[in-house]
């Protein structure tokens, strides 16, 4: 068994496009497989009382076989695990009880566009006896050449609500954790694991290589080996130890996080003692008496470790009946007329082609993705949009650009928001109930010509943005060039009083990130520049080198934010420069704490962290170059 205190040897990676040999022509290949290949639910004849979720949601109960559950889970995994740009959607999802035994373990890996979940109102109702997994995914390779096995495109796939009793297989360096090597978009929620350790990393396949993740919340775990992760963020968890940092790692309200500080060559951690707001992801559950749910944990204000660890999570259940539950293929019309009636949306798995935007009416509604429902805006359409309305919930939801340029993916609120703003008791938000968006993703080009202007716009006050990453892809099997998959701007924040817990962008054109509300926060923000721009002159504003990858408007009073990296790999024209990572206005009341700037492999050169202060990254021959500030305004 591997220490639990493993530290990997730094060797700097290549950025992802410069592992991919051969990736664009398997995916293309098993795009076509996923897409002619129906899995019918294991257990629809035997449970045909429950609810109609699709053809590629998969209900297990545990009268099941375990063997039988084996074979579909690793059939799906099959077809998943190299489908990155794939249209296969898949939820997996297990009622209350035991999987597994001591004796005959059920271990599974989990692939792209797969949401594993329990569906139990805590994870201790779902318990697998075994392991659930992701490991390094092997690319092909010549004959006689080295394996090429990265976890740095492990992306889109998600883990929550259950308890894994770790059971190893007798297969050697296998048995020594549970493995979730993953990156972006690929987030682990109310999940409680005992019997190993947790390994962020894959140490076993070829490895240990890079990834480049990743995000937890709620969570009961053992000691976590973060080892190459270049970062990540646990929020409200609880852990037993942690080892491991390579660039920025953020604790907000984990006990038993490691004691954080300012950033040095020796220590990366950034730690919270609490969060200061948050509300946990919606989930499905299924009743004593069999009847289907969806529970809506509340808000709550500086909290630690889960929320249930004194009991069950405060909320409220919404009957499933009172969700309009849509099929891919389904006329957006007859989705906005269930919200304009009152009632609630559940996406199941699969894509979502809409001519017109999905559009939130009410206070309090929720919007509910299974198995990373994806929605493609067609005809340059908004994908969903909300009106000026409180306490929404939209969760669990993919949004992939369609070849017409959308001005925006998604829209939080419109300008009236901050006409509301002024008012001394606004009626359209609500700092008790606020909206919450939650494991919201956004794609423009990759697997296909994608334009977007905006991924993300939130225009109402009062909003959690809980794990979102905007992606302008930099590789793909379709659709990925400077002037082929256009878009500006990752996440544009306009509303006042907005929190961002674990945000991630890259690759946009201009600004990555542009805040322009007031007393906004972001507990962690990653982020890579574009690799892509052609030419310094096509890459700047004004004498200003490129674009910073976090821009707070210079009209701003107050701000602040914690563990913020961004990186440059300009592959095309390794010379470019970028002037700042970070731009904010210089006042009291905006503060930064704990930034690092990295230049990868001799391609680009940020010259400074902040305004001018602190830096450079600047290209080396033969490896990466890091700076950081551990505040600003500097003391």
């Amino acid at each position: 068994m591997l220490p639990r205190t493993l530290r990997p040897h730094r060797r700097m990676h290549s950025p992802r496009t410069a592992r991919r040999v051969g990736a664009a022509v398997l995916a293309m290949a098993l795009a076509a497989t996923v897409s002619a290949l129906a899995v019918a639910p294991a257990n629809a004849a035997a449970k045909n009382h429950d609810p109609d979720l699709g053809p590629n949601t998969i209900v297990f109960d545990p009268s099941m076989p375990v063997d039988q559950i084996q074979a579909k889970v690793d059939e799906i995994h099959a077809k998943q695990v190299d489908a990155e740009m794939g249209d296969g959607r898949y939820a997996i999802l297990f009622k209350p009880g035991t999987y597994g035994t001591t004796e005959h373990p059920l271990r599974f890996q989990v692939g792209y566009y797969t949401e594993v979940a329990g569906l139990g109102l805590n994870p201790g109702d779902v318990k697998i006896n075994g392991a659930i997994e992701v490991y390094n995914r092997c690319l092909p390779v010549a004959e006689g050449a080295e394996p090429n096995c990265l976890a740095l495109v492990n992306f889109w796939r998600s883990l929550s609500n259950l308890s894994i009793n770790f059971v190893g297989g007798g297969d050697g360096c296998r048995d020594s954790a549970n493995f979730w090597a993953v990156s972006q978009a690929a987030p682990m929620r109310r999940v409680e694991l005992t019997g190993a350790n947790l390994s962020l990393m894959d140490y076993c396949t070829a490895g240990p290589q890079y990834a480049s993740g990743g995000f937890i919340a709620d969570s009961n775990l053992p000691f976590v080996v973060s080892g190459s992760q270049q970062q990540f963020i646990t929020r409200n968890s609880s852990v037993q130890g942690w080892s491991n940092f390579v660039w920025n790692q953020v604790f907000s309200g984990v006990d038993g996080a490691p004691a954080g500080g300012p950033f040095t060559d020796d220590n990366k951690y950034t730690t919270l003692a609490a969060t200061p707001l948050s509300r946990e992801k919606p989930f499905l559950y299924v009743d004593g008496k069999g009847k289907w749910n969806v529970f809506v944990p509340d808000a709550v204000k500086d909290s630690s470790g889960t929320s249930y660890k004194t009991g069950e999570t405060a909320g409220k259940s919404i009957k499933l009946s009172k969700f309009f539950i849509a099929q891919p293929g389904d006329d957006v019309k007859y989705q906005n007329q269930a919200l304009a009636a009152g009632q609630n949306l559940l996406l199941t798995p699969g894509i979502y082609k809409n001519s017109k935007p999905i559009t939130v009416t009410r206070p309090g509604q929720v919007v509910l993705g299974l198995g990373l429902a994806t929605i493609v805006p067609q005809n340059g359409s908004v994908g969903l949009k909300t009106l000026d309305v409180k306490g929404v919930k939209i969760a669990g939801i993919m949004f992939d650009a369609g070849a017409v340029n959308s001005p925006s993916l998604l829209t939080v609120g419109t300008q009236l928001s901050q006409v509301d703003a002024l008012n001394k008791k606004p009626k359209l938000s609500s700092a008790s109930d606020p909206t919450t968006l939650s494991d919201v993703f956004f794609r423009v080009g990759g697997a296909h010509i994608g334009k977007a202007t905006q991924s993300l716009v939130v225009n109402a006050n009062n909003v959690i943005i809980d794990h979102t990453w905007a992606w302008r892809a930099d590789h793909g099997t379709d659709g990925v060039g400077w002037d082929v998959n256009t878009a500006k701007t990752g996440v544009t924040v306009n509303g006042n009083d907005v929190l961002a817990t674990g945000l991630f962008a890259e690759h946009y054109q201009g600004y990555n990130v542009v805040w322009n509300g007031e007393r906004g926060k972001t507990i962690f923000f990653q982020n890579e520049l574009p690799y892509d721009a052609p030419s310094q002159a096509a890459w700047q504003h004004g004498k200003t080198l490129g674009y910073a990858a976090y821009k707070i408007n210079d009209k701003v009073t107050t701000h602040e934010a914690w563990g913020l990296g961004s990186y440059i790999y300009t592959n095309v024209v390794p010379t470019l420069h970028a002037t700042n990572a970070f731009e904010v206005p210089q006042r009291h009341g905006v503060k930064l704490h704990n930034m690092i700037i990295v230049s990868l492999n001799d391609a680009g050169t940020i010259d400074h962290v902040v305004n001018g202060v602190g830096g450079p990254a600047a290209a080396a021959p033969g490896g990466s170059t890091t700076a950081y500030l551990a505040e600003y305004p500097q003391p």
